[in-house]
């Protein structure tokens, strides 16, 4: 009972200009009714199926994470796949900064299922293993590159203050172009959608996995 007290304790935003303000981590009890039931292929209708054949040809959670509840609502869902197929495989944002940019995302909602997809993407695209412990500590990354700095202070600041400075702003376009500036603005704001997605939904990480992101302490 102590136990639960202290962690219902610690559910709060991190405050400060570079801390993490998403949601604490939920711990979703295995023997609690889904919020929306995993759905087969079998079970779906004529506008659903379409749509998680798709899925299926690139996803390695198959129909599970934010997949679920995107089905429930087929043609949003479609537009939301299409929407993920470019700011993850056709953006202008170099592989490495894309991902990272996703894990910002992943740690500020606190987001099990992001991080659990996308840290391997990440570290197999060039990301530093320090850099993203770091991050998931709720850390500014001690050892950045000038563009992965460029990219963690334009997130951070967008995410967490809802503006972005001129000083800020002017750093990420001497690295980038305003079509990598404006993709990486959209990839930061299509991942905040799917943390709610599965945050809302209480989705979480394949059987037999730990969710690997720890709640963070208040500041």
């Amino acid at each position: 009972m102590k136990h639960l007290i202290m962690v219902a304790s610690r559910i709060a935003a991190v405050g400060a200009a570079l801390a993490l303000l998403g949601p604490i981590a939920q711990v979703f009890s295995s023997d609690k009714e889904p919020r929306f039931p995993q759905l087969k292929m079998e079970q779906l209708d004529g506008q659903q199926r379409p749509l998680a054949e798709e899925i299926m040809k690139v996803s390695s959670l198959g129909l599970s994470g934010p997949y679920n509840p995107m089905l429930r609502s087929p043609v949003m869902g479609e537009r939301m796949f299409k929407l993920l197929d470019y700011v993850r495989f056709n953006t202008s944002v170099p592989r490495k900064l894309n991902e990272f940019a996703i894990l910002i995302q992943a740690r500020l909602w606190t987001s099990q299922v992001e991080w659990y997809a996308h840290y391997p993407l990440a570290i197999k695209a060039g990301l530093s293993e320090s850099v993203a412990a770091d991050l998931k500590e709720g850390k500014r990354p001690a050892s950045l590159q000038p563009d992965e700095a460029a990219v963690y202070d334009l997130c951070m600041e967008l995410s967490t203050k809802h503006v972005v400075s001129d000083s800020t702003f002017q750093r990420a376009r001497k690295l980038f172009s305003e079509q990598q500036v404006v993709d990486l603005i959209a990839v930061s704001g299509t991942y905040v959608t799917i943390a709610m997605l599965l945050n809302a939904a209480e989705e979480g990480v394949p059987p037999g996995k730990a969710p690997p992101l720890q709640p963070l302490p208040k500041r």
